[in-house]
């Protein structure tokens, strides 16, 4: 099992956007040092908790200040980018990483960013504009022109060679692309069948174990509908996770700083008024108002002791069937970043050592 990290990138209201960058800058650089394998950066653009609309601002001057460790967006929200425009522009992205780029992409689920925008998400438009801007932008890097694409909701051209010399050019550095990496959050995800269905990364946000197990099976049935083999190494899972020395410091430190304060005022309130705090429950039967922070913090969260921690991480891996790469949800500890530094370094030292056993089986092997 790998490491990695998710970040949506969270910042409380108060925090200035240069200082919130700043600090995900360093985490960023922490963590390559570290050798964590990669990071997903999220975009969204009416949520002051959630305050970054541009991922790849932040990865090009990431990718500058990291040697080894790959970045991407998770992902680029489509329905609000033209295809073509983001096509060009992931390519070159992928030029600059020198091959460390990964290509998360999504379909958006704030309803203040469908008003922005004008997108229809509540019938389903911006799952529908998600797959047709994905379609077009891998026929941009894949398919010669001339052709023109009319769609539900673009039209593009790939023009032929005009005047003999000018004519789309920008291509990935990775061939055929990009790995492409795709969240999902609800039950039958239609996100996620499309990442078996194409064999893309399945990523499963920060929900409860027993209810994230269900996401395999829309992987699963994404990948029978095309005819593929989906494979649990390529799953991702977001999780909350705070180390420290002892039990009762993680969860102080956790619980009552900066992961609690954003899960208080923000994300609790934020799935109580889409009706999603049952994605969070170990038991249907839970009501409501008793799923708080410490509830989530007990029955969701991995925090403790390295020791701790790693008997938690296989509690999930063995519940949901294995998975090959966890990802740690990002915090804003800008006033506190010896103790996110620190649990950032018992991962790398003390956690992954002792979760190095849990490696999902190829298909073809388990299989035998």
């Amino acid at each position: 099992m790998e490491f990695g990290y998710f970040t949506m990138p969270s910042h409380p209201p108060e925090r200035s956007l240069k200082d919130g960058h700043d600090w995900d800058l360093q985490t960023f650089r922490w963590l390559d040092e570290m050798g964590f394998s990669e990071i997903w950066i999220g975009e969204h653009h009416t949520a002051p908790w959630e305050p970054h609309p541009a991922p790849d601002l932040l990865i090009a001057q990431a990718l500058l200040q990291t040697k080894r460790i790959r970045i991407g967006p998770g992902g680029f929200l489509l329905p609000y980018h033209h295809p073509a425009e983001l096509a060009n522009r992931v390519a070159m992205l992928d030029h600059l990483s020198g091959g460390r780029l990964n290509f998360g992409i999504a379909a958006s689920g704030l309803p203040s960013d469908w008003a922005m925008f004008n997108v229809d998400g509540m019938s389903g438009a911006n799952r529908e504009m998600t797959r047709e801007a994905l379609d077009i932008i891998l026929k941009m890097w894949g398919t010669p022109g001339p052709w023109e694409h009319k769609g539900k909701h673009w039209t593009v051209n790939k023009p032929d060679t005009m005047f003999g010399f000018l004519k789309p050019h920008i291509t990935p550095l990775q061939q055929p692309h990009p790995p492409i990496g795709v969240a999902g959050l609800s039950k039958n995800s239609d996100t996620l069948k499309m990442a078996g269905e194409f064999g893309y990364l399945p990523m499963s946000l920060n929900l409860n174990p027993g209810y994230v197990k269900s996401h395999w099976e829309s992987v699963e049935a994404g990948a029978a509908k095309s005819g593929r083999t989906a494979d649990r190494r390529d799953w991702r899972l977001v999780r909350e996770i705070f180390v420290a020395e002892t039990d009762e410091k993680a969860w102080e430190l956790a619980v009552n700083g900066p992961m609690g304060r954003m899960m208080r005022e923000y994300f609790l309130p934020l799935l109580s008024n889409f009706g999603f705090k049952e994605y969070l429950k170990h038991d249907p039967s839970v009501p409501d108002e008793e799923v708080t922070v410490e509830y989530c913090a007990h029955h969701n969260w991995l925090v403790g002791s390295p020791e701790t921690v790693a008997k938690k991480i296989e509690a999930v891996y063995n519940d949901v069937g294995g998975f090959g790469q966890l990802l740690v949800f990002g915090f804003d500890y800008v006033e506190n970043p010896a103790a996110w530094q620190t649990s950032l370094r018992l991962i790398a030292e003390e956690v992954k050592p002792r979760t190095a056993h849990l490696v999902p089986m190829p298909v073809a092997i388990a299989a035998q």
